[in-house]
């Protein structure tokens, strides 16, 4: 994803330094949300100061980790995997995922869409191969609750397989981005 053009930090209301994208789709310089998070509690992560969700993951733009040979970018970049590490791959329970859903989807479908993008060869295998499995079930006419005896209450359990697949695949996405931006 690219910085938003005319846009600034919401926390110094400048030029973005060292951008990052927060997995509440926000944008802040990553020196400034990381001195939000030093302001609070070291043991949980920081809340968007737009939004108040809680941020777990950061993400800096591919030309900020391009930088690493700029000592302060990297000083920067290196408190943002530390922070990546304590609270990326925490599981925030089953509403924080359907809020990171929107995110997470739109930098995966980027990420296969853009041929020098590099996605992990099982990841994108297991990515297909669920939305394949998924397309099948739901294009199936043999269905857990079949739509020709209940009627529209039958696309409950559509509904429930195309969410369960998306869970998974954004699941699986945020791990990528975890090891990609967390120093593993």
């Amino acid at each position: 994803m690219e910085v938003p053009t005319n846009d600034c930090c919401s926390i110094c209301h400048g030029n973005f330094h060292v951008p990052c994208q927060a997995n509440c789709s926000h944008w802040f310089c990553g020196n400034c949300i990381l001195q939000v998070w030093n302001y609070g509690s070291a043991f949980q992560p920081c809340r968007c100061p737009l939004c108040r969700r809680q941020i777990n993951l950061l993400i800096p733009t591919d030309a900020a980790s391009q930088q690493r040979n700029n000592s302060e970018v990297a000083e920067v970049l290196g408190k943002i995997e530390r922070y990546n590490r304590h609270f990326g791959a925490r599981s925030n329970g089953l509403i924080q995922r359907f809020r990171d859903l929107p995110f997470l989807l739109r930098r995966l479908s980027r990420d296969i869409l853009e041929p020098q993008r590099s996605l992990p060869f099982v990841i994108r295998t297991r990515v297909y191969l669920s939305m394949f499995l998924s397309a099948i079930y739901i294009l199936s006419p043999v269905d857990i609750i079949p739509e020709g005896i209940v009627g529209v209450i039958g696309l409950l359990d559509d509904v429930l397989i195309a969410l369960i697949c998306f869970l998974h695949i954004a699941t699986l996405y945020r791990s990528v981005l975890v090891f990609r931006h967390g120093g593993s």
